[in-house]
Protein backbone atom coordinates (compact mmCIF):
# COMPACT_ATOMS: atom_id res chain seq x y z
CA UNK A 1 0.00 0.00 0.00
CA UNK A 2 0.94 3.26 -1.07
CA UNK A 3 0.04 6.95 -0.08
CA UNK A 4 0.38 10.41 -0.36
CA UNK A 5 -0.39 12.67 2.33
CA UNK A 6 -0.50 16.41 2.20
CA UNK A 7 -1.32 18.68 5.01
CA UNK A 8 -4.09 20.97 4.15
CA UNK A 9 -6.09 24.24 4.92
CA UNK A 10 -8.69 22.49 2.91
CA UNK A 11 -9.22 19.97 0.28
CA UNK A 12 -12.04 18.87 -1.80
CA UNK A 13 -12.85 16.15 -4.38
CA UNK A 14 -15.59 16.79 -7.51
CA UNK A 15 -16.94 14.14 -9.23
CA UNK A 16 -19.17 15.11 -12.55
CA UNK A 17 -20.55 11.90 -13.86
CA UNK A 18 -23.70 11.43 -14.53
CA UNK A 19 -24.12 8.54 -12.24
CA UNK A 20 -22.77 10.64 -9.87
CA UNK A 21 -25.02 13.36 -9.69
CA UNK A 22 -27.59 14.04 -7.32
CA UNK A 23 -31.55 14.60 -8.28
CA UNK A 24 -30.73 17.97 -9.19
CA UNK A 25 -28.33 17.34 -11.52
CA UNK A 26 -25.76 18.88 -8.93
CA UNK A 27 -22.30 16.70 -8.87
CA UNK A 28 -20.63 14.91 -5.97
CA UNK A 29 -18.76 17.00 -3.74
CA UNK A 30 -16.91 15.85 -0.47
CA UNK A 31 -14.89 18.60 1.16
CA UNK A 32 -12.56 19.12 4.63
CA UNK A 33 -11.27 21.99 6.40
CA UNK A 34 -7.43 22.12 8.09
CA UNK A 35 -6.47 18.17 7.83
CA UNK A 36 -5.13 15.77 5.59
CA UNK A 37 -5.61 15.07 2.18
CA UNK A 38 -4.82 10.62 1.69
CA UNK A 39 -3.94 9.78 -1.75
CA UNK A 40 -4.04 5.88 -1.46
CA UNK A 41 -2.77 3.52 -3.97
CA UNK A 42 -3.46 -0.45 -3.58
CA UNK A 43 -1.43 -3.53 -5.05
CA UNK A 44 -2.59 -7.14 -4.38
CA UNK A 45 -0.18 -8.02 -1.85
CA UNK A 46 -1.51 -5.86 0.41
CA UNK A 47 -3.40 -7.02 3.64
CA UNK A 48 -5.54 -5.93 6.76
CA UNK A 49 -2.28 -5.36 8.68
CA UNK A 50 -0.80 -3.11 5.86
CA UNK A 51 -4.25 -1.19 6.14
CA UNK A 52 -3.97 -0.78 10.02
CA UNK A 53 -0.32 0.13 9.68
CA UNK A 54 -0.86 2.46 7.46
CA UNK A 55 -3.83 4.03 9.89
CA UNK A 56 -1.84 4.59 12.66
CA UNK A 57 0.64 6.18 10.54
CA UNK A 58 -1.49 8.59 9.37
CA UNK A 59 -3.66 9.43 12.45
CA UNK A 60 0.01 9.92 14.60
CA UNK A 61 1.89 11.64 12.57
CA UNK A 62 3.19 14.76 14.08
CA UNK A 63 3.47 17.19 11.04
CA UNK A 64 1.32 19.73 12.47
CA UNK A 65 2.67 23.12 14.50
CA UNK A 66 2.31 23.32 17.92
CA UNK A 67 2.18 26.57 19.88
CA UNK A 68 5.89 27.15 19.00
CA UNK A 69 6.21 26.70 15.04
CA UNK A 70 7.26 23.03 15.49
CA UNK A 71 5.56 20.01 13.73
CA UNK A 72 5.04 18.35 17.16
CA UNK A 73 0.68 17.58 16.58
CA UNK A 74 -1.18 15.20 14.53
CA UNK A 75 -4.53 15.35 12.80
CA UNK A 76 -6.28 13.72 15.88
CA UNK A 77 -4.36 16.44 18.02
CA UNK A 78 -6.08 19.53 16.44
CA UNK A 79 -9.03 17.85 15.36
CA UNK A 80 -8.52 17.86 12.20
CA UNK A 81 -10.55 16.25 8.87
CA UNK A 82 -9.42 13.59 6.60
CA UNK A 83 -10.20 13.32 2.74
CA UNK A 84 -9.23 9.90 1.36
CA UNK A 85 -8.86 9.48 -2.60
CA UNK A 86 -8.49 6.40 -4.40
CA UNK A 87 -5.61 6.80 -6.78
CA UNK A 88 -3.76 3.52 -8.29
CA UNK A 89 -0.82 5.79 -10.31
CA UNK A 90 1.10 6.11 -7.39
CA UNK A 91 2.06 2.39 -8.35
CA UNK A 92 2.89 3.73 -11.99
CA UNK A 93 5.96 2.30 -13.10
CA UNK A 94 8.66 4.28 -15.21
CA UNK A 95 11.55 3.18 -15.93
CA UNK A 96 10.77 1.82 -19.47
CA UNK A 97 9.84 4.39 -22.11
CA UNK A 98 7.49 7.51 -21.25
CA UNK A 99 4.37 5.77 -20.73
CA UNK A 100 4.30 4.66 -17.59
CA UNK A 101 2.74 1.00 -16.38
CA UNK A 102 0.38 0.26 -13.61
CA UNK A 103 0.72 -3.37 -13.68
CA UNK A 104 1.59 -3.52 -9.45
CA UNK A 105 -1.41 -1.68 -8.78
CA UNK A 106 -4.25 -3.91 -7.33
CA UNK A 107 -7.49 -4.82 -10.02
CA UNK A 108 -10.59 -3.62 -9.50
CA UNK A 109 -12.14 -6.63 -7.58
CA UNK A 110 -9.52 -6.15 -5.24
CA UNK A 111 -8.82 -2.38 -4.75
CA UNK A 112 -12.32 -1.44 -4.20
CA UNK A 113 -12.60 -3.76 -0.79
CA UNK A 114 -8.90 -2.89 0.19
CA UNK A 115 -10.17 1.12 0.00
CA UNK A 116 -13.16 1.00 1.32
CA UNK A 117 -11.89 -0.99 4.28
CA UNK A 118 -9.05 1.82 4.71
CA UNK A 119 -11.55 4.03 4.39
CA UNK A 120 -13.73 2.58 7.35
CA UNK A 121 -11.03 2.15 9.45
CA UNK A 122 -9.52 5.76 8.99
CA UNK A 123 -12.98 6.67 10.23
CA UNK A 124 -12.56 4.99 12.99
CA UNK A 125 -9.23 5.88 13.81
CA UNK A 126 -9.83 9.48 13.69
CA UNK A 127 -13.39 8.98 15.42
CA UNK A 128 -15.48 10.79 13.02
CA UNK A 129 -16.80 10.53 9.43
CA UNK A 130 -13.89 10.96 6.73
CA UNK A 131 -14.77 12.82 3.19
CA UNK A 132 -13.67 10.41 0.48
CA UNK A 133 -13.29 10.10 -3.24
CA UNK A 134 -15.65 7.73 -6.15
CA UNK A 135 -13.23 4.82 -6.60
CA UNK A 136 -13.02 4.64 -10.38
CA UNK A 137 -14.46 7.68 -11.13
CA UNK A 138 -12.96 10.77 -13.21
CA UNK A 139 -12.20 12.77 -10.19
CA UNK A 140 -11.44 16.70 -9.84
CA UNK A 141 -9.11 17.51 -6.63
CA UNK A 142 -8.79 20.72 -5.22
CA UNK A 143 -6.50 21.66 -2.35
CA UNK A 144 -4.55 24.55 -0.90
CA UNK A 145 -1.69 22.66 0.54
CA UNK A 146 -0.44 24.09 3.72
CA UNK A 147 3.42 24.55 4.24
CA UNK A 148 3.64 23.06 1.59
CA UNK A 149 3.83 19.71 3.42
CA UNK A 150 3.52 16.31 1.40
CA UNK A 151 5.06 12.99 2.57
CA UNK A 152 5.16 9.79 0.86
CA UNK A 153 4.36 6.34 2.54
CA UNK A 154 4.74 2.57 1.63
CA UNK A 155 3.70 -0.03 3.43
CA UNK A 156 6.36 -2.43 1.91
CA UNK A 157 9.47 -0.05 2.52
CA UNK A 158 8.77 1.13 5.92
CA UNK A 159 11.29 3.80 6.33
Amino acid sequence: MRVVIQRVTEASVTVYEEQHLDAEGNPYVSSIGEGLLVLAGFEESDTEADLDWMVRKIVGIRIFNDENGVMNRSVMDIGGELLCISQFTLFAATAKGNRPSYIRAAKHDISVPLYEKFCAKLEAGIGKPIGKGIFGADMKVRLLNDGPVTICIDSHNKE
